[in-house]
């Protein structure tokens, strides 16, 4: 199971379990020095002013040993630049490494922002000058992202963003994989190993519901802990990065120990997680 990706685009080489923060987490500063110290190199910031922000902010030249993810929200080049603008200032920072256009549900979504006046317009403009250095797009609609990867969904020429890249238009995908979630591996997965597209990976652990048992669990079985599952999500080839979200610093040690034992699951310790994601699948819920 290999420990690091390369993105390219003079990116430092990316440990494959990667640090997010959202709205509910509580990390702070120390917390996420702590992580990078261990080798934790990918930090999704949730666009909200917290310990991940002030962080960055406060790193110096050690900046560059780091790969900073964010989504933005605007769809409107207009839009679009004040909130580039204003996460470049919270974050310190003269660059964000990979921006994601954050959660697009459908073609008419994309349309819009690959459209002339669209985010993608701004977005391509500030990878051109250095302000980020990958576009990347979030999504739950998987046969949608793919086809939007590989170029086949865009507006016409004389409509399309301008500076947007037509035969690739989209630098990383970012999409939810875990045990009970694997439509990935066979919506998305064989596309973007085919044209070396990075695909981030989040909710892993199923928003805790992997760590729960169901009523048709066999006798004797007790769910795996969190590291675990993020080893589930590692041990697909096709994951550049999965990222943990943990609420504190003892999550978040407890989830760094995966970096102590970095390994594939056995086969038997594969089956056993792949049969629990089946019944999380069927009791916990109906997403696809």
């Amino acid at each position: 199971m290999k420990r690091t990706y390369n993105f390219g685009s003079g990116l430092p080489d990316a440990c494959r379990l990667g640090l997010a923060t959202r709205g509910n987490t509580h990390l702070e500063p120390e917390d996420i020095r702590h992580a990078v110290a261990r080798g934790i190199n990918y930090l999704n910031w949730c666009g909200h002013s917290d310990g991940l922000s002030r962080a960055i902010r406060e790193m110096g030249p050690d900046r560059d040993r780091v790969i900073v993810a964010w989504q933005i929200q605007n769809s409107t080049a207009d839009g679009a630049r004040r909130e580039l603008d204003g996460a470049l200032d919270e974050l310190g920072t003269d660059r964000i490494d990979l921006v994601t256009l954050y959660y697009v549900e459908s073609e008419s979504e994309w349309i819009d922002l690959a459209s002339c006046g669209g985010a993608c317009e701004i977005l391509a403009e500030a990878k051109e000058q250095g302000q980020i250095r990958m576009i990347g797009l979030t999504s739950h609609q998987r046969a949608m992202a793919s086809s939007i990867a590989t170029g086949n969904l865009l507006p016409p020429p004389d409509e399309r963003a301008t500076g947007l890249n037509a035969s690739r238009p989209l630098d990383a995908l970012m999409l939810r994989y875990n045990a009970a979630h694997r439509g990935a591996e066979t919506d998305v997965f064989p596309t973007t190993d085919r044209i070396d597209l990075p695909v981030v990976v989040y909710t892993c652990l199923r928003w805790g519901a992997l760590m729960k048992p169901t009523t048709s669990d066999p006798e004797g079985f007790s769910p795996p802990p969190a590291p675990e599952w993020y080893r589930y999500a590692l041990a697909n080839s096709s994951v550049a990065v999965a990222l943990m979200a943990p609420d504190g610093r003892e999550e978040l040690d407890h989830n760094l120990g995966l970096l102590d034992d970095w390994r594939e699951p056995s086969p038997d310790e594969m089956a056993a997680m792949t049969g629990h994601g089946d019944r999380v699948y069927k009791t916990a819920g109906s997403f696809p």
